[in-house]
């Protein structure tokens, strides 16, 4: 699933840093909470990754 736009909100408490990613077309949202000495690419990418299987999970909902 291709993904347009993609906003990043990085939110650092203590030892760890809540990320949160919203899909710009739908609204949709996600969080995931990292370590924050993980390099900013990698949270980006796992909350690419968590935001892709919610929004495919929703359409195989909206499907069936």
């Amino acid at each position: 699933m291709a993904l347009d736009e993609v906003l990043f909100e990085f939110y650092r408490i203590g030892n760890a840093v809540k990320v949160s990613a919203i899909d710009a077309k739908t609204g949709t949202e996600i969080a995931i909470v990292g370590a924050a000495s993980m390099p900013e690419s990698t949270l980006r990418a796992l909350a690419v990754r968590k935001l892709r299987y919610v929004l495919e999970k929703n359409a195989r909902r909206e499907g069936a």
